[in-house]
Formats: structure tokens, C-alpha cells, sequence
């Protein structure tokens, strides 16, 4: 397991933009992990909002996009800095809630019938975004 480690966040209007970044703690590098990130509204469950798959170990690099947050969301992975971004624009009041970021060695981004599976082993603690006016 991995100690991820999140930032950004916080309150902006509808139509507005954040960065989410997710970043390893204790030495791991992130580019051996397939990282996804999971939005958790209020009293729902979480699900998966995108995921990159790692380029090691037979990976391609792809990355995934749940159909709501395609087009307006945008997962990167920085080597340099050894962190992964989520950069979401055009911001709605249904993207608030907490956002996970997760990791994973075992392979690519599992995705069923469109929707990100959470098979991740290791967490974040999770970061609050509200979209309000």
C-alpha cells in the first residue's frame, strides 16, 4: 500500500474551477499505480469519476471518464512532482461532495458497463469541494 496524501479543494461557484491533487507520501512512485478518483455526495455512495492506468508493467497510460464529468474533468500525472491532478472545470452543484483518490500495483483502470470499479488498495482521506452560489 501507498500513503496518498490529497490537496485542493474547497467552495467555488457553478461554472467554476478546481485542482484536486493527490500525491505519495513515505517514497512510493506514483507512476507504478493506476489512480483513480472517486466523488462521494451526500448520503450516496462513491463512485468513480476518472482513473489513469499506470504505463508500467504492460499498462498503456489510458484513462477513464464517467460520462457525467467527460469533457469538463481532466486526470494528469505529473512524474516531476510525482503527483496526480484532477482538474475540474465547468463546475456543477451535483460535483459536490468529497473526493478520494485511490491506487492501485495490480493492473489497469477496471471499468464495467462504464462504471469504475473500486478495486483499489490503498486511499486518501478525502477532500471536500462544494459547488454553490
Amino acid at each position: 500500500q501507498v500513503q496518498l496524501v490529497q490537496s485542493g479543494g474547497g467552495l467555488v461557484q457553478p461554472g467554476g474551477s478546481l485542482r484536486l491533487s493527490c500525491a505519495a507520501s513515505g517514497g512510493s512512485t506514483l507512476d507504478y499505480y493506476t489512480i483513480g478518483w472517486f466523488h462521494q455526495a451526500p448520503g450516496k455512495d462513491r463512485q468513480g469519476v476518472s482513473c489513469i492506468s499506470t504505463k508500467v508493467r504492460s499498462g498503456d497510460g489510458s484513462t477513464f471518464y464517467a460520462e457525467s464529468v467527460k469533457g469538463r474533468f481532466t486526470m494528469t500525472r505529473d512524474s516531476a512532482t510525482n503527483t496526480v491532478t484532477l482538474q475540474m472545470d465547468g463546475l456543477k452543484p451535483e460535483d459536490t461532495g468529497t473526493y478520494y483518490c485511490a491506487a492501485d500495483l495490480r493492473g489497469p483502470c477496471a471499468v464495467v458497463d462504464g462504471r469504475l470499479l473500486r478495486l483499489f488498495d490503498s486511499w486518501g482521506r478525502g477532500i471536500q469541494v462544494t459547488v454553490s452560489s
